[in-house]
């Protein structure tokens, strides 16, 4: 069985890694396009959790008041007097 390894080692790999000083590190600047894209897509966002259906119209609450008024009456007919 061989021991030596399949690809070569670097030897100019340095261990801890050297940092930079604080000076010498590049200054990352955000772009005003990268600001446009953040805001459009916040406002997409917003905009598509928006409530999908409208209120509800007035001849709408006016059949549900009724669906409730008959169950509500069916259900004290069903219900024996004590």
């Amino acid at each position: 069985m061989s021991t030596n390894l399949s690809t070569r080692v670097e030897q100019s790999s340095t261990h801890p890694p050297q940092h930079l000083a604080v000076s010498e590190r590049p200054v990352r600047r955000v772009r005003w396009s990268h600001r446009v894209a953040l805001h459009l897509g916040l406002a997409l966002i917003t905009w598509s959790r928006r409530p999908s259906t409208a209120a509800p119209s007035h001849e709408q609450l006016a059949q549900r008041d009724a669906r409730e008024r008959q169950a509500e009456r069916q259900l004290r007919l069903a219900v024996p007097l004590r």
